[in-house]
């Protein structure tokens, strides 16, 4: 059996699947960020309960956590400013079973690659668009974490030079641009989430619709020079703002249309993910089982 746990800030969220990625058990736990004795204590009971629950002895373990794992994905080697005693935490000694780490973004990806919006893919990206732009990317159909396994991290790409600095101390950089995070800058205080914005744009708000398209025009500059870098099949987004609908895929793909490259007629799909808010559980299992794969 395989287990997945998804430590958030807020939530933990465990799930167990089979090999054809169908959920058998799953569970949600408070993380309560700051005691990291209580959540990592939280973590291990919600893996004994479902390895009780589905009458598992012995279980391989994904854990989808923020920040940076290490080479070997052992642990989480580099999360600053949050989650005190995450980093290079032994979780496979503190569960008693094998566990492999990696980053959230990576593990969302992991689920629509195995089971999901890119199922069969070789090479894919996905793009998580919430309060920040996460990324990820696939390459010859495995998770492409690059030295120190910052790779996919797409929100800090720029798209505006004149912009100013995200928090890594990138100018302009998509997550700027799109992200939850900035909507009360780019609307001059007048909204605080992409949702208040895009219900003032239906109901006839002119400045809120030039807001929202601008963003939209941003995203597909960033996305078509994605497809310029690592020529994927597949562009998978994710995320609340995602949750849009056609308000967000219409004009992105009118967008796509004036700046993807298109070589020989081929262009990159663009496809809504398919999980929600069990994706990076899900995903962590899912790397946990090709893991296993790959050393059985």
């Amino acid at each position: 059996m395989h287990i997945g746990i998804d430590l958030g800030g807020t939530r933990i969220k465990a799930v167990a699947i089979n090999s054809m990625g169908e959920i058998l058990e799953q569970s949600y736990t408070p993380t309560d960020d700051g005691d990291d004795h209580r959540w990592k204590q939280s973590v291990a009971a919600a893996v004994s309960g479902l390895m009780q629950k589905t009458g598992s002895t012995r279980a391989v373990v994904g854990i989808s956590a923020p920040g940076l794992p290490n080479s070997t994905n052992d642990c989480i080697a580099f999360m600053p400013g949050r989650m005190q005693g995450l980093e290079n935490f032994n979780w496979s000694a503190h569960l008693n079973q094998p566990a492999y780490v990696l980053n959230d973004a990576v593990a969302a990806l992991m689920a629509e690659a195995r089971f999901g919006a890119c199922k069969q893919a070789k090479h894919a990206v996905m793009l998580t668009l919430g309060t920040g732009v996460g990324g990820a990317i696939l390459i010859d159909g495995k998770p492409y974490q690059g030295a120190f396994s910052k790779a996919g991290h797409i929100g800090h790409m720029v798209i505006d030079h004149a912009g100013d600095n995200d928090v890594t101390g990138m100018p302009g950089s998509l997550e700027e641009c799109i992200g939850n995070c900035t909507i009360a800058k780019r609307s001059a205080g007048r909204f605080t989430s992409t949702r208040d914005l895009l219900d003032a744009a239906a109901a006839g708000d002119t400045d809120a619709a030039e807001i929202w398209l601008k963003s939209v025009r941003q995203l597909a500059i960033g996305l078509a020079s994605i497809t310029n870098i690592l020529s994927p099949e597949v562009i998978v987004l994710g995320g609340g703002i995602t949750e849009a609908g056609d308000t967000l895929f219409q004009p992105l793909a009118t967008f796509m249309d004036q700046y993807e490259w298109r070589a020989g007629g081929n262009s990159t799909r663009i496809v809504k993910a398919s999980y929600g808010d069990m994706a990076g559980a899900i995903g962590a299992a899912s790397f946990a089982l090709s893991k296993q794969e790959n050393e059985s």
